[in-house]
């Protein structure tokens, strides 16, 4: 294929404005995929899950509370009855048996405060882990958050630089003779690059050093010859600095 050297040059423009434009591109797919976030929402989840247990457990002690407290009050009342049926009663007899219940209900009482106060204590120490967790988690939504804010504007930035960047390359691309682009896009699409530079010998494609058997052949072609880099298979652009 012929092209004229000036055509050929305007081919690193264009590979330029389409490695922009793939580095644009990978750089949103990175954000939308969201490594940080992916990590704060499996720490979150983590934090939620603890979160549920430790308020079964706040949840479970109140209910034991609850009902501790009110084996207290039943006990509370039925040493109440008792002594007020011992200030009346005549028989001795009754009034051993009122008294040994009497006795045996204070007994009952202080064990079931010492059970209260010990659930209390554990309370303390359950609901201490729900508020602790309950902040951490609050910590870790508002760095998911600001993330999201933060890696939405950054999106928005570079859709702004890509459509920018993808203009450019069709006016750019637009002053390419079409036998030229459309080989330029096939290699392109099969290797990677569609145009190199050839700057000292070395392919900037390839970033490898023309043999000397290539660069020889090299030398040989036309100035409007297209040649094909030997090692990225890209159109080799030929200019003062290629080193011929």
């Amino acid at each position: 294929m012929k092209a004229a050297p000036e055509d050929q040059a305007i081919l690193l423009d264009v590979q330029r404005l389409d490695n922009d434009i793939t580095r644009i591109a990978h750089r949103i797919s990175s954000l939308q995929k969201g490594a940080k976030l992916t990590e704060l929402g499996t720490t979150a989840a983590g934090l939620r899950s603890e979160l549920v247990d430790a308020t079964g457990k706040v949840e479970d002690a109140e209910r034991d509370l609850a009902r501790l407290e009110s084996d207290t009050a039943t006990a509370q009342a039925r040493i109440e009855r008792d002594t007020t049926m011992l200030q009346n009663v005549s028989s001795a007899k009754d009034a051993a048996g009122l008294q040994s219940e009497l006795d045996s209900l204070q007994r009952r009482i202080g064990d079931l405060e010492t059970s209260e106060l010990e659930i209390m204590e554990t309370l303390d120490v359950l609901r201490a882990r729900v508020g602790d967790v309950e902040a951490k988690l609050a910590d870790v939504e508002a760095q998911r958050t600001a993330l999201v804010a933060e890696r939405d504007t950054e999106i928005e930035r570079l859709e702004g630089d890509r459509v920018s960047a993808t203009q450019s390359r069709a006016d750019v691309a637009a002053k390419v003779p079409d036998d030229l682009l459309a080989l330029y896009e096939r290699q392109r699409a099969r290797y990677g690059f569609g145009a190199s530079l050839l700057q000292g010998g070395v392919s900037t494609a390839s970033g490898v050093t023309l043999t000397g058997a290539d660069l020889q052949a090299v030398r040989a072609a036309a100035p409007d010859d297209v040649v094909l880099c030997p090692d990225s298979e890209a159109i080799l652009v030929r200019t003062a600095e290629s080193g011929l």
